[in-house]
């Protein structure tokens, strides 16, 4: 049975009725250099070309900027298939990205500490 506002693309029971590949019509790789931390918004301008539902998902959860990663979290899709998709809508003129801005290297300590105690306020 489907949950409210899922549509047919998902069941309680079975999960995800569409194989993620399904829904970038196979392509595994983006047009466009996104890493997990690249911010992605909407430009405010309607896409041209084809969208899809979960394009039409994308675009308003990059109302304001997300990094790659949790605009994949939030579609519950494979990152290789939301980079596809965001590339197609930064194509399509309805999203811009940027790389990540980060003043620490990614294994600098301090920074993985304060990752970790903001992971276990959360929970």
């Amino acid at each position: 049975m489907a949950t409210a506002g899922d549509g047919p693309w998902l069941d309680d029971a079975a999960g995800r009725l569409v194989r993620p590949f399904t829904v970038s019509d196979g392509r595994t790789r983006p047009t466009v250099e996104l890493d997990l931390m690249s911010q992605v918004m909407a430009t405010g301008t309607t896409p041209f070309g084809y969208l899809g539902p979960e394009h039409a998902q994308a675009l308003e959860l990059c109302r304001a900027p997300l990094p790659v990663a949790e605009v994949a979290a939030h579609l519950k899709l494979p990152l290789a298939v939301t980079k596809v998709l965001l590339a197609d809508l930064v194509d399509g003129g309805g999203l811009t990205t940027k790389p990540p801005v980060s003043d620490h290297h990614p294994t600098d300590r301090a920074l993985l500490e304060a990752v970790l105690d903001g992971l276990r306020r959360q929970l």
